[in-house]
């Protein structure tokens, strides 16, 4: 089938009840092109940087396209079973002039072939350069899911500014060289330290490290020095989530966070069901296996009965960090729930009142429900500044690092800028 710009097709049209597929792209020029995906959402954005797939990112977290070269082939690779198409009910494939001097005018010819797994060609698209002028990106394919099916469009829709005004166009984000040398060198000296840490005292950790630092750079919280703790839920619910390690791989991926924030590289930590339990703070040098060994393994954590009482961790952390162990520096608090929140007055009232604390609350639902007065925090009216937020996921797992880590960072980058504007936070 030979596909014309404009034309859509529903894809089980032509390749079955198959879920699996392969887009092909060649070009034939004297310069190179690069070839990329990117996953849009719903708002026709960029869902997440992890969803733009290209030589140097080969695969979305979930492995639903998965980008391979064989000689001068582009290899895209879509498993439909894979995809949520509530989440990226769009995939479109891109094709970019990396020789600043040529344009896609200057090709001698673009094709794109839709194979299915037994290798044959089922549709293709081939693009005319002569439909082009000073466009140094095109726009070639669309996978698009409408009225309960996925889809197929040849678009060839082109842009003047290259990859940059591609990134753009679906609300990426650009690195720019602005920034004047010195400080780069700072910020790369910064990096360079961290990751030595980590390379020395736990070296599996290093690539989350690596994507924790690219969170952090990208809003503007690598020079930031911040003390950071960890709340756990420790209710008979999240019993299996300590069980399989889930606890664990929390910990693990807030000690980047840590050690970018804190000289010192460690957090404090509380545990909590019906009392709070404060724990040895968590460090490089203590962080493997903590939650199997600290004060004897969690088994053996005395927290009272198994019911959740955030009140009683709530008041506790807020009492050592604004009388016991008062600082200049804010506080960046990560509070771990599974749900079967209920006290929602009196978590309403404690975070009102610690909105004149220079500390911001980061409430982390994990494989729960019932998450009651957290889903409202960002309407909770009463404060001085927003001082907290919430997210949710299924587990830890079941989203990216890098995902995470910007999940974890949205807001308080925001409520930092607040409050040293109230003279909340005077560091």
């Amino acid at each position: 089938m030979q596909l014309v710009s404009g034309q859509k097709i529903a894809l089980n049209q032509v390749i079955q009840n198959d879920q699996k597929f392969t887009l092909r792209v060649q070009f034939k020029a004297a310069f190179d092109v690069d070839i990329s995906s990117f996953g849009i959402g719903q708002n026709d954005q960029l869902f997440h940087d992890d969803y733009m797939t290209f030589y140097n990112q080969p695969q979305t977290p979930h492995c639903e396209v998965q980008y391979r070269q064989q000689d001068n082939l582009n290899l895209f690779t879509f498993d439909l079973s894979k995809i949520n198409a509530t989440q990226t009910p769009r995939f479109v494939i891109c094709a970019t002039v990396a020789n600043d001097q040529a344009t896609m005018q200057n090709i001698q010819s673009g094709r794109i072939d839709l194979v299915n797994q037994q290798g044959e060609v089922l549709a293709n698209y081939q693009l005319n350069p002569s439909n082009f002028s000073q466009e140094k990106a095109v726009m070639l394919t669309e996978i698009y899911f409408k009225n309960d099916l996925w889809r197929m469009a040849a678009i060839g829709q082109g842009f003047n500014g290259g990859l940059t005004a591609l990134v753009k166009h679906f609300g990426g984000e650009v690195a720019e060289n602005s920034s004047p040398a010195p400080a780069a060198s700072k910020i790369d000296l910064k990096k360079k330290v961290v990751l030595d840490k980590v390379e020395k005292f736990a070296p599996h950790l290093l690539d989350i490290t690596k994507k924790s630092l690219i969170s952090l750079e990208k809003n503007k919280l690598l020079e930031v020095k911040a003390r950071v703790a960890l709340i756990l839920d420790y209710s008979g619910s999240m019993s299996h989530q300590y069980k399989c390690g889930d606890v664990q791989k929390v910990m693990d991926r807030i000690i980047p966070l840590a050690i970018n924030f804190d000289d010192d590289g460690s957090f404090e930590c509380w545990a909590f069901a019906e009392k709070a339990l404060r724990l040895n703070d968590v460090s490089l040098n203590n962080l493997n296996n903590y939650i199997a060994s600290e004060q004897g393994g969690y088994k053996k954590w005395n927290a009272g009965a198994g019911y959740n009482n955030e009140p009683a961790v709530l008041e506790e952390v807020l009492h050592y960090f604004s009388k016991e162990s008062p600082s200049n520096l804010p506080v960046y608090i990560v509070f771990i729930s599974d749900g079967g929140v209920s006290e929602a007055r009196k978590i309403k009232k404690i975070l009102q009142e610690a909105s004149l604390q220079p500390i911001f609350w980061q409430f982390v639902g994990i494989g729960g429900r019932n998450y009651g007065v957290l889903e409202k925090l960002d309407t909770m009216e009463g404060r001085v500044v927003d001082n907290c937020n919430f997210f949710k996921i299924d587990n830890i797992e079941s989203i990216s690092e890098s995902m995470l880590y910007d999940f974890l960072l949205q807001e308080f980058p925001i409520w930092l800028t607040e409050a040293k504007n109230k003279n909340i936070v005077r560091a």
